[in-house]
């Protein structure tokens, strides 16, 4: 009797939840195939216009209005792709249809999700038809998916796409991935931090994948996880060497240049995350590690790469290696830690050892606060990008100071500056 009342109180738990917190919303995808047949009965342009704004971007839920403001879609994005690819909407257009009847599993997926990870914050689901770029993203509390894209199938029509990674997008998904789709996520609603260092967001975008695959209890399919453990060593040596960069161009987020071998980044964080998990004593603490590392924070990132065991190195060893590579200032005119500058000066120049990227940088204040920086304007990068020249206002006998950030400043080849916060000051002298 004790166990069925803990079963009773379990199921009721389960649907106070679903019902509580599980938000499913699937309105734009019946006002976008409002709007599409009301365009195919006219060949003015202009109308068209209208009838997508009428119809369709007029109506948005939230969660389009956020996917269109994410992805810069607009109604002209939309009649432009109507026009262009009406075999591959008409073969789309039935699959979209069935999100509807996932809600359920949808639901259950999230309830799923909450016992793993008790401290689940609420998420809200909103399945849009977008332009053809993105199966997924988030904004806040809302996760916002493309179903013109998360629910193709290898028998989709793409015969019209000139795209080749359009082209193989749906080569191996199936219906079922739109709730492995939603659940990675989801899990970006519950993360921290947005570092722009390649194993910071590999890491971030794999652990969505594990935690997904621990929800639904069967691997995902996904191509970048079978290239990669076809090449493992090969990824995992070329992620060695750029893992600390800011290289995002090699591993994430790079379909249309990359082909097969794009977002291995993914493939990587997922390998990592797993490692962690399958090593850890307390399953459900290590979901709660995963999901709530905080990706501003370096130290606590390579700490659990270390915890993973994924490299065989030392994660200090592998910075060490990383560092040689990275720029210095190898030359200031006038000179950091100067004095008797002439207060006439109007222009300081910083010579870096490698090409740096340009228009990347930014200036920290020193602890002396405001008073004591003198930059008035950044006018540019000279000497094949190696020399930042910026604009100074210098009055006599005053010191200056202000800071050169790592995380501001990085080579073209995505090394970021060796010294974490280099302090550039120096002292004028008399009128």
């Amino acid at each position: 009797m004790k166990h069925l009342s803990s079963l009773f109180l379990l199921l009721a738990f389960s649907y106070a939840f679903s019902q509580k917190t599980v938000k499913i919303f699937t309105s734009d995808i019946d006002h976008f195939w409002v709007a599409y047949d009301s365009i195919q009965k006219t060949d003015n342009d202009s109308k068209k216009l209208d009838l997508i704004k009428r119809l369709y971007t007029d109506k948005a839920t939230k969660g389009l209005k956020a996917f269109m403001n994410a992805r810069d879609y607009n109604d002209s994005v939309y009649v432009k792709n109507i026009e262009k690819y009406p075999k591959f909407w008409n073969s789309v257009r039935p699959n979209t249809l069935t999100i509807k009847t996932k809600t359920k599993e949808l639901e259950a997926s999230v309830v799923r999700l909450k016992e793993i990870y008790p401290g689940l914050k609420d998420a809200e689901m909103y399945f849009t038809i977008g332009g053809l770029n993105s199966g997924g993203t988030v904004s806040g509390n809302m996760v916002l998916v493309g179903a013109e894209l998360g629910t193709g199938l290898p028998s989709t029509d793409v015969s019209e796409f000139q795209d080749e990674w359009l082209k193989g997008v749906f080569a191996k998904q199936s219906l079922d991935n739109i709730v492995s789709l939603n659940i990675h996520e989801y899990i970006h609603t519950q993360q921290t931090g947005d570092r722009r260092r390649v194993l910071n967001q590999s890491i971030k975008e794999g652990s969505c994948d594990l935690i997904s695959e621990l929800v639904i209890h069967q691997p995902l399919e996904r191509k970048y996880l079978s290239y990669g453990r076809a090449h493992a060593d090969k990824v995992k040596n070329l992620f060695k060497k750029e893992m600390f960069t800011a290289n995002f161009a090699n591993w994430l987020y790079n379909g249309r240049d990359k082909g097969e071998s794009a977002d291995l980044g993914y493939y990587i964080g997922y390998e990592i995350s797993k490692l962690y998990y399958q090593n850890a004593k307390d399953k459900k603490k290590a979901v709660k590690d995963i999901i709530e590392l905080n990706y501003d924070n370096d130290k606590a990132v390579e700490d659990f790469l270390t915890q993973s065991k994924f490299f065989e190195e030392k994660t200090k060893d592998l910075m060490k290696e990383y560092r040689k590579n990275s720029p210095v200032v190898v030359k200031m005119d006038p000179g950091n830690g100067s004095v008797g500058v002439n207060p006439d000066t109007k222009e300081i120049r910083i010579t870096f050892s490698k090409e740096m990227v340009p228009e990347y940088y930014s200036f920290n204040l020193s602890d002396k606060g405001k008073e004591y920086m003198p930059i008035t304007k950044v006018i540019g990068m000279e000497n094949n990008d190696k020399t930042l020249v910026l604009g100074v206002d210098l009055k006599p006998n005053k010191e200056y100071e202000f800071i050169l950030s790592n995380k501001s400043f990085r080579s073209k080849k995505g090394y970021s500056l060796k010294d974490e916060k280099l302090l550039i000051r120096f002292k004028t002298g008399n009128q």
